[in-house]
């Protein structure tokens, strides 16, 4: 059975200053709240995140950037979030933005133990100073080094009490990347079930990637709400 926390902050107080930290979701989608909002209770800074962006203003990962915990952000996309651009701007952080498919390649050559592969994403661009680039084929690709972590928080549907995890729909995204990346993966789960209740065949995370679990119920806010107006469309 792995560790399950009774509270958000027993299960991040481990965690210290100038810690490397994977943080999974994709805008507000599959982030783990409780976690995230336990960090920023605690204060520890000099973080170094790396995660697909920073949430938003006044949620997700956006808190930690208000109360100055991160250090270094490395992701894909400032996104939505005023706070993280005017620190960018500012050189209050440091920032490493990287394509998209190149990050969750990154994280999953970490989990798998491959130090780096060879990629054609950035090829002619910024992303390519510093770096080995080779042809194969007659086309030119870049060197990418792999991501791996101290910590992974990570956000399930479901776990049962070994840590083997479910996650909901597109709730996946950069999570089980993560959790075979890092040397200590929490995850934080909306149901925690006895051993034997989880399909074998459903199951995302297998339970040698988790060593910590806790049960958390989420608010699962909306990034961005569109509505459309009375008479409009079909």
């Amino acid at each position: 059975m792995k560790t399950i926390y009774s509270t958000n902050l027993q299960a991040v107080s481990t965690i210290q200053d100038g810690a490397t930290l994977m943080v999974g979701g994709f805008g507000l989608v599959g982030i783990p709240e409780q976690l995230i909002l336990a960090l920023a209770e605690t204060e520890v800074k000099d973080l170094t995140i790396i995660s697909n962006n920073c949430g938003v203003d006044n949620w997700g990962l956006g808190l930690l950037l208000q109360k100055k915990q991160i250090k270094k952000m490395i992701g894909s996309y400032v996104g939505e979030n005023k706070e993280f651009e005017r620190q960018v701007l500012a050189g209050e952080i440091e920032v490493e933005l990287t394509p998209q498919g190149t990050l969750a390649e990154k994280i999953r050559a970490g989990g798998a133990g491959i130090p780096a592969f060879y990629t054609p994403a950035g090829v002619g661009t910024q992303i390519a100073e510093g770096k080995e680039v080779r042809v194969f084929d007659g086309k030119e690709y870049l060197l990418e080094e792999a991501l791996n972590a101290d910590f992974a928080l990570i956000r399930a549907a479901k776990a049962d009490q070994l840590g083997n995890l479910i996650y909901n729909k597109t709730a996946q995204n950069f999570n089980p990347l993560m959790a075979a990346a890092a040397k200590f993966t929490i995850a934080e789960a909306e149901e925690i079930v006895d051993v034997g209740e989880l399909d074998p065949a459903h199951i995302h995370t297998p339970s040698i990637y988790v060593q910590g679990l806790l049960e958390a119920k989420q608010e699962k806010r909306i990034e961005r709400l569109t509505t459309r107006q009375k008479g409009e469309g079909a």
